[in-house]
This record gives structure tokens, C-alpha cells and sequence, in this order.
């Protein structure tokens, strides 16, 4: 038994090192990506033809490939473009963060310009006729209600984002996944995945709990 509890210590204690690495590239992209996304929902709605057709391109090709892909080319590809890429050079952990917040943005994006759609256009009338200028109804009468109906979405995108941390390993990040394939590989045994399993859960658990509050105050 002894036994049995120091060869799970061994294998939990680097998961747990590298669940606060998961869990910094999941807050970091947080922080970016949801801001950036809001501005790209914006870009989309704008008169301004180049503007739009910029943000409509970016979505478009943010999530039209994959983000492993996205994520090899921040760190392996940016450094060998022509002139530039000698300004390109990022750590592991950076170019994780960059090339996550980026894709991120892309389908917040798409989350936020769907619950504007959402939102009637009566809303904005009662805005006007009670003067509000335009960034007072964005604020005070448009985003609270894009808000409550792009929970749920929300939500789900934050749930997958846990779960896609782990495609850092790629790149040499050491977070979750990396120390459960280098105990299985060394130890030749899979209970190291199954640990892995229920740390992901275990933030995904956290996460749910915190969106059904959020759901719940923006009931009406």
C-alpha cells in the first residue's frame, strides 16, 4: 500500500506543477482573448469596408485551421520569416499564449456577434429616444443582454479551452499532459492519463459551477 501511494505521489506531484502552467495559459487567453473578440465583433459591424473585411478575413482564417497548426507556426514559423522574424522569437509559454489568444478571439468573436444579432433592434431605439449616445447603449443597454445570451456559449468555449491546453505539449510546454506521457512512458504504466483525466475534470467541474452562478444572476 505504501508502495502504491508513493508511486501516485510520484506521478501527481509534476501534474500538479504542471496544472499551474495549464491553468496560466487558460487565464491568460481568458484575459486576451474575450476583449480582442468583442473588438473583432465590432470590426465585423463597422461601415468602414476595409475594416470589416479585415476582421471578417482574420475569423475567417483563425478558425478555418486548426490550432495546432496556429500553434506550431507562432513558435516554429514566425522566427523564419524574411526580415521580420528575427523580431519573432518567443518562449514556449509565449508563443502558447499568443497563438491561443488569437484563436480564441476569433470564435468569441463569432459568440458575441451572435448575441448581438440576438438583441432587437427596439433596444436601440428606446436607447436613442431616451438620449443615450451610442457607447452609453453599448454599455448600459447592449452588452448586459449580449451578455446573458452568450453564457452559455461562453461556457462551453471556456470548458473546451481547458481541454485544448493540452495541445502545448507539442511545443515543449510542460503542463498536464506532458508529465502524464513522460511518467507513462518511463513507468511503462496508463494510470498516469487516468490522474491527468480527473485533474482536467476537476477544473472543468470548477468552471461549471461558476458559469451556472453566472447564468442564474443574469436570469430575468
Amino acid at each position: 500500500m505504501s508502495d502504491y501511494l508513493t508511486y501516485l505521489s510520484n506521478i501527481t506531484v509534476p501534474m500538479l506543477n504542471g496544472m499551474v502552467i495549464t491553468l496560466s495559459i487558460f487565464a491568460v487567453t481568458i484575459v486576451c482573448s474575450i476583449p480582442l473578440g468583442f473588438l473583432f465583433t465590432l470590426m465585423v459591424r463597422s461601415k468602414v469596408k476595409p475594416i470589416k473585411a479585415f476582421a471578417n478575413g482574420y475569423i475567417y482564417v483563425l478558425r478555418g485551421t486548426p490550432l495546432l497548426l496556429q500553434l506550431m507556426f507562432v513558435y516554429f514559423g514566425l522566427p523564419l520569416l524574411p526580415f521580420f522574424g528575427q523580431f519573432l522569437i518567443f518562449g514556449r509559454f509565449t508563443a502558447a499564449c499568443i497563438a491561443f489568444g488569437l484563436n480564441y478571439s476569433a470564435y468569441f468573436a463569432e459568440i458575441f456577434r451572435g448575441g448581438l444579432l440576438a438583441i432587437d433592434k427596439g433596444q436601440y431605439e428606446a436607447a436613442k429616444v431616451l438620449g443615450l449616445t451610442k457607447f452609453q447603449t453599448m454599455l448600459r443597454v447592449v452588452v448586459p443582454q449580449m451578455i446573458r445570451v452568450c453564457l452559455p456559449a461562453i461556457s462551453n468555449e471556456t470548458i473546451t479551452l481547458v481541454k485544448d491546453t493540452a495541445l502545448v505539449t507539442v511545443i515543449g510546454v510542460a503542463e498536464i499532459l506532458h508529465y502524464a506521457k513522460t511518467a507513462v512512458n518511463r513507468d511503462g504504466d496508463t494510470f498516469a492519463f487516468l490522474v491527468a483525466a480527473l485533474l482536467y475534470l476537476m477544473i472543468n467541474f470548477v468552471l461549471t459551477m461558476i458559469f451556472k452562478r453566472l447564468e442564474k444572476k443574469y436570469e430575468f
